[in-house]
């Protein structure tokens, strides 16, 4: 027997909407898609192109950290792409699953050092239908990000190498190294007892800013990611929590003198420290949602590393010819294998990537 559904929407968005005009997929209410919808599907073309335009940024700054042309540049774009893509798709596909509107995944492209990309964004409505919604889509991208990102950082440090700090090679950037990286890079690689100096592959570098974006977009704040699975977790009591953070975060920026956040601190400010309540915040998640999302935003501390990218004073070695101050050289750079890893050759990244809500960026 066919179901009838009512001609009024039920949903708590107002009970003037028709069913064919309701944005929500929510029980009783399985009518067409909303128009909004539909022509979120001609933004397709556009978002693919922004996709390609991105892969060739990032295949043209990749050289820069692996010599050897075209080659050398997807060492470093096809992991990143994978992970900046998976990130996106997470989000999307469950912004698909509970019928809330959303737009493709625009990725923009920047053909300069040391991103080659500004990352991504995701425009979607800020009505969400209850709580349990808001923590599958917010908790969605980190997840589905995490995966390749491990997955290429594995494979990657198999091929860095380590050295002690006066046989460092002289580098175009040097990366900072979250606890989880160090962890994992003494169960793979051999480290001096100061530590040394991580020499990096490209692959790694591509995880490293996989990595570094994940965390970045968990601070349990206004749209970001993290934004969203605390408030999911903690309901209307996650704004009085998120103003104490931002304040935390606002001091130790002036007390250890991390300059570098201001600007991000300021764009928080201005999209908003607060998160946006859900239509129904009283419906639960389950134990199951609940420790995971403890758990993700856990990670948050052993995966954030608050100076992500530092230049070295010396004179950089191996510089790609389109960063030589003086000009092409006639001889290109040599990259020397020593057994499974990857020698020399400088590296960089950092990409700010993300959900948008209507009007209203997660991240940069």
């Amino acid at each position: 027997m066919r179901k009838e559904y009512p001609a009024v929407c039920p949903c708590p968005f107002g009970a003037n909407e028709t069913r064919s005009d309701c944005p929500h997929r929510l029980d009783g209410c399985r009518g067409a898609l909303s128009p909004r919808r539909t022509q979120a599907k001609k933004l397709w073309p556009a978002a693919a192109l922004c996709f390609l335009l991105t892969f060739a940024s990032t295949t043209y700054v990749g050289q820069i950290y692996a010599p050897g042309g075209l080659a050398g540049g997807l060492m470093f774009s096809v992991p990143l792409m994978t992970i900046l893509l998976c990130h996106e798709l997470g989000h999307y596909l469950q912004t698909r699953r509970y019928g809330v509107f959303s737009t493709p995944p625009y990725f923009i492209p920047i053909p300069y050092p040391p991103f080659g990309t500004f990352g991504a964004v995701i425009q979607m409505d800020a009505r969400i239908p209850n709580r349990r919604a808001l923590f599958d889509i917010g908790i969605s991208g980190p997840l589905a990000g995490l995966v390749p990102t491990f997955l290429f950082l594995a494979v990657g440090l198999s091929f860095s190498s380590c050295v002690g700090c006066e046989d460092a090679p002289r580098q175009l950037f040097r990366f900072g190294e979250p606890l989880v990286l160090r962890w994992l890079s003494r169960l793979v690689l051999e480290r001096p007892a100061d530590g040394g100096v991580l020499i990096l592959h490209p692959i790694a570098i591509a995880a490293w800013t996989g990595l570094f974006i994940t965390t970045l977009n968990l601070f349990p704040l206004s749209q970001l990611d993290g934004g969203h699975v605390f408030y999911a977790l903690t309901g209307r009591a996650a704004r009085r929590w998120m103003l104490l953070v931002y304040l935390v975060i606002v001091a130790a920026v002036i007390v250890f003198r991390q300059w570098q956040w201001i600007v991000m601190l300021l764009i928080l400010c201005f999209l908003g420290i607060y998160h946006p309540a859900s239509a129904d915040d009283s419906r639960p998640l389950g134990w199951g949602r609940t420790l995971l999302g403890w758990l993700v935003l856990a990670f948050l501390p052993i995966g954030f590393t608050p100076s992500p990218i530092s230049q070295p004073e010396r004179e950089p070695l191996n510089l790609a010819p389109m960063l030589s101050l003086d000009g092409p050289s006639k001889d290109p750079p040599e990259v020397r294998f020593l057994g499974p890893r990857w020698s020399n050759g400088p590296r960089s990244d950092t990409i700010l990537s993300d959900t948008v809500q209507e009007g209203n960026k997660n991240d940069l």
